[in-house]
């Protein structure tokens, strides 16, 4: 499975356009996609961009849900909710739409964070607030997340 990497500053312009750095943009031709799907991150006030392949096996795993089933269909609905899917242009910006903009509470300057095989739009601000955790939570964390596995699939 390919994975982005890296941590970028960037800027976003009043239309709502994201010039993104060309070490991704290099990194997005190994996912052979030219199209992306941002969406509204589950857990943090961030938005997540996944190449189009991604998003088609996400979306084929969502599909297998029993939509009688209500907390299922619900789930879907609150999941996809302001999906949008974004190319980018010639000078290597990423739309964001308004909705997805005002979610994230993105302001002129933003991070953009790997996250596996997406990506993470965050502003500024709240990124530093999250990442600004004690050695010991995240020592805690990491024990309480990765601790368990066997040794053959711990990091």
């Amino acid at each position: 499975m390919k994975s982005f990497i890296g941590t970028y500053e960037c800027r976003v312009d009043d239309k709502g356009r994201l010039k993104l750095p060309s070490a991704l943009i290099k990194q997005m031709g190994d996912f052979d996609d030219c199209s992306f799907v941002v969406k509204r991150a589950v857990f943090q006030p961030c938005l997540e961009v996944y190449p189009m392949n991604g998003w088609e096996m996400l979306m084929e795993k969502l599909n297998k849900l029993n939509r009688f089933v209500k907390k299922n269909a619900d789930f879907i609905r609150m999941f996809t909710a302001g999906v949008k899917v974004s190319e980018l242009d010639n000078a290597g910006r990423l739309q964001i739409s308004k909705d997805l903009m005002n979610f994230a509470s993105l302001q002129k300057e933003v991070v953009i964070t790997s996250a596996g095989e997406l990506f993470e739009i965050w502003d500024k601000e709240a990124y530093e607030q999250v990442i600004s955790t004690s050695e010991e939570n995240f020592a805690q964390l990491a024990e309480q997340v990765m601790g368990s596995l066997p040794p053959d699939e711990a990091v």
